[in-house]
């Protein structure tokens, strides 16, 4: 697999706002670690059904529709 330049660059470029010299001059590990602290920590388990059940009832989605859109899914 060919290293993902494209995506490193835009990332460093991009999302960091460094200028080309400061993106060419750090190191592999210093991108590495730049890119690391951007990435939303990861959880060691999903949280169980009563977990997400509270959590979906204390924070409801506000879209609603006006048709059903989801024909096919599992619960129905």
């Amino acid at each position: 697999m060919p290293f993902p330049w494209r995506e490193v660059m835009a990332f460093g470029l991009g999302r960091l706002c460094w200028p080309p010299d400061v993106f060419w001059a750090a190191s592999p590990r210093e991108i590495f670690a730049a890119i690391e602290a951007h990435w939303p920590p990861q959880a060691v388990e999903a949280p169980s059904r009563s977990t997400l059940g509270t959590l979906m009832q204390a924070h409801p989605d506000l879209v609603s529709c006006d048709h059903d859109d989801w024909k096919g899914r599992i619960d129905g």
